[in-house]
């Protein structure tokens, strides 16, 4: 890594100190990679922006709530330290839009080439085996059950926001595994941007979804 995207990975991960290991500085630099890959298969990409955009996107994490969009705050802090490197205010700009496009459920969409690529670098790393290692990370860390068996659009009314499967999560420790596959991971090969992450992400998914079948056939005892 070049020396001034050094110090920027050195920024982020004294910054997400204390962050989930769902999303921390590991998650960052896999999702860097995956970036670096998508890349290869697009025209015009401004890989300083794309670079620094991917190293900075989750630098909030670690201070998200309930009341605190990691996205929105990420890209507030990172205009600050953009600056202070001497980043110009158009390349700032551009970052700052990667950052605030990249989360699921952001209002904001991706306009450029480069947030689109950051938007489903970061969605590939919830799918396939490393996004079901992440989902029960989480679910150990608000005390979710390992599988429920609920009708889905009875828990969504119940337990994401305005009833919608798109809504936050009113209750963590109600959610689970299943039911985060159920109401967000199924859709998103159709929200991905770039052709290759929609090859990379059918591969995934479809790992993804064998494993919660095999899973409800096991709690079920039926293997």
């Amino acid at each position: 890594m070049e020396q001034k995207y050094q110090r920027l990975y050195e920024i982020v991960k004294k910054e997400m100190e204390g962050a989930s290991p769902a999303h921390d500085i590991n998650h960052v630099m896999r999702v860097y990679n995956l970036c670096m890959l998508l890349a290869k298969y697009e025209e015009n990409v401004d890989l300083d922006v794309l670079k620094t955009a991917a190293l900075l996107h989750d630098i909030a994490r670690a201070k998200e709530s309930r009341s605190v969009d990691h996205a929105v705050l990420g890209a507030e802090m990172s205009e600050k330290i953009l600056r202070k490197l001497g980043y110009s205010e158009d390349k700032i700009k551009l970052v700052k839009h990667c950052i605030v496009a990249h989360r699921y459920r952001s209002p904001v969409k991706p306009e450029t080439i480069e947030a689109k690529i950051l938007s489903d670098a970061d969605k590939l790393d919830v799918l396939g085996a490393t996004g079901i290692a992440r989902s029960y990370i989480l679910a150990g860390e608000y005390s979710q059950k390992i599988y429920l068996d609920i009708p889905i659009d009875e828990y969504v009314k119940k337990n994401l926001e305005g009833g919608k499967y798109d809504g936050r999560i009113i209750e963590p420790s109600k959610h689970s595994p299943n039911l985060e596959f159920e109401t967000k991971f199924k859709y998103i090969p159709n929200r991905l941007y770039t052709r290759k992450a929609k090859e990379i992400a059918k591969e995934r998914f479809k790992y993804m979804k064998q494993f919660f079948e095999r899973l409800k056939r096991e709690i079920k005892a039926e293997i």
